[in-house]
């Protein structure tokens, strides 16, 4: 099952990070996200975060979250969290 949780706000391409606007729910180190845009689509594990330079391991809505993606990402691309039911 997927859960819409947030969307990318912008993408570092040097360093392979994009920006998620989380709007709701919580993401931690470990969960499994799919992001999904026009030109985007594909899972992959967060392995690590950073919220505003500092590495954590849980992040919170309203909260701008740098994630690690294992390929390039597009703003406005959106964010889902994947649920095992």
């Amino acid at each position: 099952m997927e859960e819409e949780i947030g969307r990318i706000t912008h993408y570092f391409s040097k360093i392979n990070v994009g920006v998620l606007e989380l709007s709701k729910g919580k993401l931690q180190v470990g969960d499994t996200i799919h992001i999904k845009g026009h030109t985007t689509d594909f899972y992959q594990k967060v392995d690590s975060m950073q919220v505003e330079h500092q590495p954590v391991d849980t992040a919170k809505p309203g909260e701008p979250v740098g994630l690690e993606v294992e390929n390039p990402v597009r703003e406005n691309d959106l964010v889902f969290k994947v649920t095992e039911e």
